[in-house]
C-alpha cells in the first residue's frame, strides 16, 4: 500500500478512571488536491478540519473527567494518490467503530457501503452535497456540515427579509459551483423568488490584471437586479467580481454576504471563547470545516455522556432522538434530523469582517423546529434509509 500517514494515538487521561479503556474515535481523511484557481494568494490550512477535531477532543475530555470516560483520537490521513478503502478497512479491522470523516462524497459512500461498517457510526464533516442527505443517504452516516441546500435556504430567507426581488446569478464551471448554484435556484423557488438572469463564468485569464476590463463586459448584459448571486465554491473568480460589475450591485453567495456553517467573525452566544481557544491552538481563524469536525466530536461526547454508552447504535439512537441538545455556540442547541441524519444548526450570513445575520429568520415558521426551514424538511426528503 502506498504511503498512509498515521498520527500517534492521542489519549487524554481521566482523573478518576485509572486503567479504564478509552473510547476510540477515528479521524479518517482523504487528502484532495484542490483545483487550480485564478489567484495564487489563496491557501488551504494543512490541518483544516482536523484542528477542529483536536480542539473538540480536549473539550469532551474535560467533561469526561467528571463522568469517568476517557477518549482517544486516532488520526489517519490518506494522500491523494493512495487507495482510500484499504486504509479504512485496516482501521475497521483494528476495532474502529466511530469514524469522523473528511472525504469527498464518492469516498464517503464507498466507506459507508462496506459490510464492516454496517454497525459503525460515521460523521461526515466535509461533503456538502444535498444528495447525500437525500436519495444517496446512508443510515450509518450523520452529517455535521451544512448541506448546499441549508446554506442556500439561509441565503434565500435573508434575501426575503431584505425584500430584494430582482436577482441575477453567475456560476463557475466547477462541479461544486454548479451544485451550489442549483441549490440556490431551488431555494429561491422554495421561498417565492425568481432569477431575472444568469451566466456561467468560463474565463481563465489572469484576472489580477484583466478584471477591470473583463468583468464589466461580462456583466453588461445581465438584466437589472438588486443583488448579484455568485456560485464560486473553490474561490476562483468571485473576488474579482466585486466593484467591477457593469452596474454596481451587492454580492451574495460565495462572495459578499456568504451563508456558512461557521466563520472567524462569529462572536456572539459564547462563540468568542471557542474562537479564542482555536486561535491559541492553531494561530489561524476557525473555518466551517473545522467547526463541522468540532461539532461531530462534541456530538460524540454528548451522546456518550447522555446515553451512558459507547456503543455506536446507542449513540446514534440518542443523537436522532428528541433528547439530543448539543451546545454549539450559535444561539440554539444542535441536534440531528431523524429523517436524513443532517445536523440542525443556525447558518450565519457573514462578510469578511462581520456577521450580517443569523438564519433562520423571524417569520419563517415551522410546526416543530424553525431550524428545519433550512434544507429539506421531513415531507420533502428523498432519503429512505432512515425509515428502515
Amino acid at each position: 500500500m502506498r504511503r498512509i500517514i498515521h498520527a500517534a494515538l492521542i489519549v487524554l487521561a481521566c482523573a478518576c478512571g485509572a486503567g479504564a479503556q478509552p473510547m476510540r474515535i477515528d479521524w479518517l481523511e482523504r487528502q484532495v488536491t484542490p483545483p487550480p484557481v485564478l489567484s495564487n494568494m489563496q491557501s488551504v490550512p494543512e490541518q483544516l478540519g482536523l484542528d477542529g477535531a483536536r480542539l473538540s477532543l480536549g473539550d469532551i475530555a474535560t467533561t469526561g473527567k467528571f463522568t469517568g470516560q476517557d477518549y482517544a483520537l486516532r488520526e489517519t490521513v490518506v494522500p491523494p494518490a493512495a487507495p482510500f478503502l484499504p486504509a479504512a478497512q485496516k482501521l475497521l479491522a483494528e476495532g474502529a467503530r466511530v469514524l469522523v470523516v473528511k472525504a469527498p462524497a464518492q469516498d464517503l459512500l464507498a466507506l459507508a457501503d462496506l459490510p464492516e461498517v454496517r454497525d459503525a457510526l460515521i460523521f461526515n464533516t466535509s461533503a456538502p452535497e444535498t444528495d447525500l442527505r437525500g436519495a444517496n443517504c446512508r443510515a450509518n452516516v450523520l452529517h455535521s456540515l451544512p448541506s448546499y441546500a441549508m446554506r442556500a435556504d439561509a441565503l434565500a430567507q435573508f434575501i426575503q427579509t431584505k425584500r430584494w426581488t430582482r436577482l441575477a446569478l453567475i456560476q463557475g464551471a466547477h462541479p461544486e459551483d454548479q451544485a451550489f448554484a442549483e441549490a440556490m435556484r431551488a431555494a429561491l423557488t422554495k421561498f417565492g423568488l425568481t432569477l431575472a438572469g444568469e451566466k456561467t463564468w468560463l474565463f481563465d485569464a489572469n484576472m489580477r490584471r484583466a478584471a477591470a476590463a473583463e468583468v464589466p463586459l461580462f456583466t453588461q448584459d445581465l438584466p437589472d437586479h438588486d443583488l448579484l448571486l455568485v456560485a464560486d465554491e473553490p474561490g476562483d473568480f468571485a473576488r474579482y467580481i466585486a466593484y467591477n460589475t457593469w452596474t454596481p450591485r451587492l454580492l451574495a453567495g460565495s462572495e459578499g454576504a456568504k451563508p456558512l456553517g461557521w466563520a472567524g467573525v462569529v462572536e456572539q452566544n459564547g462563540a468568542a471563547q471557542l474562537q479564542n481557544r482555536f486561535r491559541e491552538m492553531t494561530a489561524r481563524e476557525m473555518q466551517a470545516a473545522d467547526y463541522a469536525a468540532w461539532a461531530a466530536i462534541a456530538a460524540i461526547g454528548d451522546a456518550v455522556t447522555r446515553a451512558q454508552s459507547t456503543d455506536p447504535a446507542s449513540m446514534r439512537a440518542y443523537l436522532l432522538s428528541d433528547k439530543a441538545r448539543i451546545a454549539g455556540f450559535l444561539g440554539r442547541p444542535l441536534s440531528f434530523r431523524d429523517w436524513d441524519g443532517q445536523m440542525r444548526q443556525p447558518i450565519p450570513i457573514v462578510t469578511e469582517r462581520a456577521v450580517v445575520a443569523l438564519a433562520p429568520f423571524e417569520g419563517f415558521l415551522h410546526a416543530s423546529n424553525e431550524l428545519d426551514t433550512l434544507g429539506p424538511d421531513r415531507p420533502e426528503t428523498k432519503c429512505t434509509a432512515f425509515g428502515e
